[in-house]
C-alpha cells in the first residue's frame, strides 16, 4: 500500500524515462567471425569448436568477409555512415565462457555510425498514434561468448563453447527512447529489418536476437541525464517493455523515498515482474581496450561498398509504399503484408497471375495467414501455391463459384494439392448455378411460400430481401449465384 501511494499517477507523471537499447544480432554466416568452425544453433555441446575458438597458443584469427558485409547491409538499411577503415580491439574481462579471456570487438571506430529507424507508436496516455525516429549511435561487429549451463550438473557449471566466436552486430541507440512502447516498436522494426536482409533469423527465444536496456529517470523539464542502470539479456519484446516499466517505477520509488540510484547491471525476473542487482557497472576503462595485433585492418573500398549496395533487397517501407501506390491496397493491408518478407513476396507472386489485388490481399490476410505459424512462414511453406490461389480468385471473379464455395475449395486445395481449383469445384458440385430459368422457378416458389412477407416487403420492410435470398440458396443447396438470385427476386417483387 505504501508503494502504491508513492507511485501514484501524479508522482509518476513528474518523471520521464530516458532509455537506450543495445541489441545483439547473431549473424547468419556459415562459419564463425574469426574461425572456420560451423555457425549452427542446437548442436551437441562443444562440437563446433577448434583450436582458434579455444584460443590455443600460436593460433591466429581471420576475419569473416560475409560478417563484414552483413554489418554493412544493416548500416545501409538504417541510413548509417559506413566506416571505411576498421580496426578490431581486445575487450578484456574475465568470464568462464570467454575462452580467450578477452572479446574481439570494435572500440573507437564502429563499422556503422549514426542513422535511425522510424517507428509508429501510440501514446500510452491518450492512445493517439504518432511517429518518431529512434536514433542509432553506432553499430559495431564483435564475437559472441560461449554459454554457461548451470543446471546440467549438481556441483558444477558446465561450459559450451559452440556459441563462442559467433559473429554479432551490436546496435546501440542514443538515449532518445522515452516509453516502453517506443522500445518495443524499435525492437520489432530491428527484428523485421534483419529478417528482410537475411542476416539474422531474429529468434529471441534461441538468443539470436538479444537486448540490453539502459534506463535512467529525470524530472520532466530537466535536460541533465540521471544515473543509468542496465538491465541485461532480455529475450522477448514483451519482456523489454515490462522491464522498462518495472525499472522506471523502481527508480521513481527509490528517488521519492530518498534513496540513491547506483550505476549497476540488473537482471529481469519475468515471473516475479522485478529487476534484481547483479553487479556494479563496469566503466570503459575497466575493459582495457587496445587494438588486436593479430588482425589486419579491414578497408571497405568504393567497389566493395557499391556491390553491397547493389545487392540490397527491397525493404519494408519501400514495399509498403509500392503496395499502396502500385497495387492500390489500403494502408492496413500494406502494413500487414509487409510485416514479413516472405508474406510480401508471396503476395507479389500471386499478383503475377491476377489483377484483383485486393482479393489477393484478403485471401492472404485471412485464409492463408490462418494456416501459417512462424516456422512455416520462415520456410515459405504456404498452404497453396501462388498460381493456385490466383486461379481460385479468377473462379470467383468470373462467377463460376461463390465466395462461400471458394472457402470450401481452399480447404480442399490444402488437402489435395495436386488438383486445380476448377477440378475441385467440379468434383464437389461447387460450380455456381447461373441458369436464369431454373433460378427463376426457385424464386417464384419461395415468394409463393411467403405471401405475408411479400406484403411486408412491399409496405417498405426491405430487409426481408435477405430472407428471400437465403431461402432460394437453401433450395439450390448453395449452388445458386447469390447476386443473380438477388436481381431476380427484386424483379419478381416489382412485377407482382
Amino acid at each position: 500500500m505504501v508503494a502504491d501511494a508513492i507511485l501514484s499517477p501524479d508522482t509518476l507523471a513528474k518523471y520521464e524515462a530516458v532509455i537506450g537499447l543495445e541489441v545483439h544480432c547473431q549473424l547468419l554466416t556459415h562459419s564463425k567471425i574469426f574461425a572456420a568452425d560451423a555457425n549452427v544453433f542446437g548442436h551437441e555441446p562443444n562440437t563446433n569448436i577448434s583450436v582458434i575458438t579455444l584460443a590455443h597458443p600460436g593460433t591466429l584469427p581471420k576475419i569473416n568477409r560475409q560478417a563484414v558485409e552483413f554489418a554493412i547491409r544493416m548500416g545501409l538499411a538504417c541510413g548509417c555512415a559506413i566506416t571505411r577503415y576498421n580496426v578490431f580491439a581486445r575487450k578484456n574481462y574475465f568470464y568462464p565462457d570467454l575462452p580467450k579471456g578477452y572479446q574481439l570487438s570494435q572500440d573507437k571506430g564502429p563499422i556503422c555510425v549514426g542513422g535511425g529507424i522510424p517507428v509508429k507508436v501510440k501514446d500510452p496516455v491518450t492512445g493517439e498514434p504518432y511517429e518518431t525516429t529512434i536514433q542509432i549511435h553506432h553499430i559495431h561487429l564483435e564475437e559472441d561468448a560461449g554459454k554457461s549451463i548451470h543446471d546440467a550438473d549438481d556441483w558444477a557449471t558446465c561450459l559450451d563453447y559452440n556459441r563462442a566466436g559467433t559473429p554479432l552486430i551490436e546496435m546501440v541507440t542514443d538515449p532518445c527512447i522515452r516509453t516502453a512502447e517506443e522500445a518495443g516498436a524499435y525492437l520489432t522494426e530491428v527484428r523485421r529489418l534483419v529478417r528482410y536482409l537475411d542476416i539474422c533469423d531474429g529468434n529471441m527465444e534461441e538468443g539470436s536476437l538479444r537486448c540490453d536496456v539502459n534506463i535512467s529517470i529525470r524530472p520532466k523539464g530537466v535536460t541533465e541525464l540521471g544515473t543509468k542502470v542496465e538491465v541485461k539479456n532480455l529475450n522477448s519484446i514483451r519482456n523489454v517493455q515490462r522491464a522498462v516499466e518495472v525499472e522506471f517505477r523502481r527508480q521513481v520509488e527509490l528517488t521519492e523515498t530518498g534513496g540513491r540510484i547506483i550505476q549497476e547491471t540488473r537482471t529481469f525476473d519475468a515471473s516475479a515482474g522485478r529487476t534484481y542487482g547483479m553487479r556494479e557497472k563496469e566503466t570503459m576503462n575497466d575493459y582495457r581496450y587496445f587494438p588486436d595485433p593479430d588482425l589486419c585492418p579491414v578497408v571497405i573500398s568504393d567497389e566493395w561498398l557499391a556491390r553491397i549496395q547493389a545487392g540490397m533487397p527491397a525493404l519494408p517501407q519501400e514495399l509498403y509504399q509500392k503496395f499502396v501506390s502500385q497495387y492500390g491496397l489500403p494502408e492496413y493491408d500494406s502494413a500487414l503484408l509487409t510485416d514479413a518478407k516472405e508474406l510480401a513476396a508471396y503476395f507479389e507472386d500471386v499478383c503475377q497471375y491476377t489483377q484483383n489485388y485486393k482479393a489477393a490481399s484478403n485471401w492472404i490476410m485471412g485464409a492463408v495467414k490462418a494456416q501459417l505459424n512462424e516456422k512455416t512462414l520462415r520456410d515459405r511453406q504456404f498452404p497453396v501455391t501462388a498460381t493456385a490461389l490466383a486461379s481460385l480468385i479468377q473462379l470467383i471473379d468470373e462467377g463460376t463459384v461463390s465466395q462461400t464455395a471458394a472457402q470450401r475449395i481452399f480447404t480442399l486445395m490444402t488437402e489435395q494439392p495436386g488438383q486445380t481449383p476448377a477440378e475441385l469445384a467440379q468434383a464437389h458440385n461447387l460450380i455456381q448455378n447461373r441458369n436464369t430459368d431454373a433460378l427463376q422457378t426457385l424464386v417464384e416458389e419461395v415468394l409463393a411460400a411467403w405471401p405475408d412477407k411479400v406484403q411486408q416487403y412491399k409496405k417498405g420492410k426491405k430487409n426481408l430481401l435477405g430472407l428471400f435470398v437465403g431461402e432460394v440458396m437453401k433450395k439450390s443447396k448453395g449452388s445458386a449465384d447469390p447476386r443473380l438470385v438477388n436481381q431476380l427476386i427484386i424483379q419478381s417483387l416489382a412485377q407482382s
